[in-house]
């Protein structure tokens, strides 16, 4: 297949963004699935999350997060019944509420679930910063986001819904940011979690900044103004960007009020900070988490054949294989949005129907 230089974390967003395919604008350009006939209404419960691990980060993000829980039509009614859960993570620069928007829940879960698909509670966290985005990574100034998905997050849906605590009966699966967040939870946390679906994923390589560029110059000498997180709120998308991916991936407690470090300093790239980048990009680690991998059921990932992330989820793809660790990959016709909706419902709940497991008693 064909092949890409590697591509930035945000030059990769930008040029989806540039295609008309940006986390932050096609997003809301989704197309619907038609409503399917005598499709059985689920319950949505808005739900507070208390994310002890995100507790003392320096950035001021909320503890307590918003969450969307979706209960299959026969949770009220069988009382007896326990369900798998599947967690669902949205992209950058959208939180929980706007995610349920794009992936057109719940019309698509009961859509899926009326087309055949067994039934599942389906959960949607707001792992949204204040820069857009946590990465889903673990820093002292975002906080661990890593955690919050993965202990505090499937801790609290155990403990109050009929659920099969097992990872066997967990499923993860993420769209963009969430896909990076999907493939790097699913990599580092096989215990929890037991079916694995990436979708879009971003960020999954980085580029090396050009300090003499009128962007980086304009972007380097705006952070240095700044006084806290909340005056960023006018940035720009790819500076936000930037922001966010400092703040999760190379955090400095001693450096406030931001309390990150930039790959641009004094016009100098700053090779420590790309370091720190490049260690959290999943090309540069997938290979030490092959193991891990292995352990899941099933692995599925897909992308849009007009999607400017689809070369690098090319490149995880032939990794896996090459370590002989069966995927299902597609490269469907679409840009990084537009199908996002008919995924979900006609792909991603029926592949964790086929691959979780449903009874008490998983092996």
């Amino acid at each position: 297949m064909s092949k890409l230089k590697v591509l930035g974390v945000m030059t990769a967003l930008i040029f989806s963004l540039s295609a008309g395919t940006g986390p932050a604008i096609a997003q809301v350009k989704t197309e619907v699935p038609p409503v399917v006939p005598g499709a059985k209404s689920v319950t949505v419960e808005h739900i507070k999350v208390h994310a002890a691990s995100l507790a003392g980060n320096l950035e001021g993000e909320a503890v307590d997060r918003d969450v969307f829980v979706f209960l299959p039509p026969s949770y009220s009614t069988d009382k007896d019944q326990h369900y798998p859960v599947v967690y669902a993570l949205h992209g950058y620069s959208i939180g929980a509420e706007q995610w349920t928007h794009e992936i057109h829940v719940p019309q698509t879960i009961e859509g899926a679930f009326a087309l055949g698909a067994k039934q599942m509670i389906v959960v949607l966290p707001d792992s949204k910063t204040v820069y857009g985005g946590s990465m889903y990574s673990r820093s002292q100034t975002t906080g661990d986001f890593e955690e919050f998905i993965a202990h505090d997050l499937v801790s609290y849906i155990d403990a109050h819904y009929r659920t099969i605590p097992d990872r066997e009966s967990r499923g993860l699966v993420g769209h963009s940011m969430g896909g990076y967040g999907a493939l790097r939870i699913g990599m580092k946390y096989p215990s929890v979690f037991g079916s694995l679906y990436v979708m879009s994923p971003c960020c999954l390589s980085v580029r090396r900044p050009d300090p003499s560029s009128a962007q980086e110059q304009a972007l380097e000498k705006a952070v240095a103004a700044l006084k806290s997180p909340a005056d960023a709120a006018n940035f720009s998308f790819f500076w936000k960007a930037q922001l966010a991916t400092a703040a999760a991936w190379s955090p400095n407690p001693k450096n406030p009020p931001l309390y990150l470090d930039m790959p641009v300093k004094d016009g100098v790239v700053q090779q420590d900070v790309l370091n720190k980048w490049e260690a959290n990009s999943p090309l540069a680690f997938i290979d030490q988490y092959i193991d891990n991998l292995r352990k899941y059921r099933a692995i599925a990932m897909d992308v849009g054949d007009e999607d400017g992330l689809r070369f690098d989820t090319i490149k995880v793809h032939n990794i896996l294989d090459t370590y002989g660790l069966p995927n299902h990959f597609e490269i469907y016709h679409g840009t990084h949005t537009s199908a996002v909706a008919d995924r979900f419902q006609n792909h991603v709940l029926p592949f964790f129907s086929e691959n979780l497991c449903f009874t008490k008693n998983c092996q």
